[in-house]
């Protein structure tokens, strides 16, 4: 771990959210989750956090930039939680507190894993700041316990998670892979989004991940990569947001290789052929004014890393 940081200085980690070019989904298990099989890719769009001592104890957060007033400040904040698991784990023998700032990009509850990059953000900025002596396996083992995607936005890249998603293997994948994102002016809750999926009948078995993804990782071949997109819980999403689909078609009209919704919306991803194809869908996509903000982004990028 990194030298000690005085209790003057702040450690800041940049985040990247993420797509799910595969998210296969089986049935609801006892313990609540769904099963999963899918593949992840962390793209260019990205949280701040920053960590500062605060006095033993006492953990903080404050949230600003894009849907900030969308983010609970108090004790149910997952970054919070993570500086707190983090001290209460690691560090329990020592007086350790945090305020936490977290400068937002990543859409609130649109599907991008926002929260759950924050919470991966707050465990590798506190254990700088706290030099404390963890592994980079203990750290995605913690971040586990915060949420299925944690582990993930700590590693970053492309990835294969099972189990709840959690569980992560990495994937080989040639080329840089141009996106165009359409966010939402309203929100979607996963939970809900798992329930209409339930309630749907629409969970597989086997699990898993289309294999002609990975080829098309394997090989960079973009096209290949667009007709192998699947999404288990895009109806879900589409019941319960139906104008999506106008996005969606929107997209796919104006020339985008494919179009899903990513995670459990309401963002919508849609994959352009090159860069320059690209810049012109996110264009013409701003234009028609059916969503709240067009961003183009690309992948895969590193997980949670330290800003110098």
């Amino acid at each position: 771990m990194a030298s000690p940081v005085t209790e003057t200085e702040a450690v800041r980690v940049r985040v990247a959210g993420k797509v799910n070019l595969a998210l296969r989904c089986g049935p609801r298990r006892p313990d609540g989750y769904h099963s999963l099989a899918t593949v992840f890719q962390a793209v260019s769009v990205f949280d701040e956090v920053e960590a500062t001592w605060a006095k033993p104890g006492r953990f903080t957060v404050t949230v600003l930039g894009d849907q900030a007033d969308l983010v609970p400040t108090g004790e149910s904040n997952l970054a919070a939680k993570a500086a707190r698991l983090l001290a209460a784990t690691v560090g329990a023998d020592q007086p350790l507190g945090a305020d936490l700032v977290i400068r937002k990009s990543i859409p609130v509850t649109g599907g991008m894993a926002g929260g759950s990059a924050d919470a991966a953000g707050a465990l590798l900025a506190c254990a700088v700041l706290w030099d404390l002596d963890i592994t980079p396996d203990e750290l995605r083992d913690l971040g586990a316990q915060l949420g299925a995607d944690v582990p993930f936005c700590l590693v970053g890249g492309t990835a294969l998670g099972t189990g709840r998603g959690d569980q992560l293997a990495p994937v080989l994948s040639r080329g840089t892979y141009h996106w165009v994102l359409a966010f939402s002016a309203a929100e979607l809750s996963t939970p809900a989004v798992f329930a209409k999926f339930d309630e749907l009948g629409l969970a597989v078995e086997p699990l898993e991940a289309p294999p002609e993804i990975l080829n098309a990782l394997v090989s960079g071949d973009v096209h290949a990569l667009g007709k192998s997109l699947v999404n288990d819980l895009e109806p879900a999403a589409l019941a319960l947001r139906p104008q999506l689909g106008q996005v969606l078609e929107a997209g796919r009209e104006l020339g985008a290789i494919a179009a899903m919704v990513s995670g459990s919306g309401p963002t919508v991803a849609f994959l352009a052929a090159n860069e320059p194809s690209a810049v012109d869908l996110s264009v013409k996509l701003s234009s028609l004014g059916i969503c709240r903000a067009v961003k183009r982004v690309s992948g895969p990028v590193p997980g949670a890393r330290l800003v110098v």
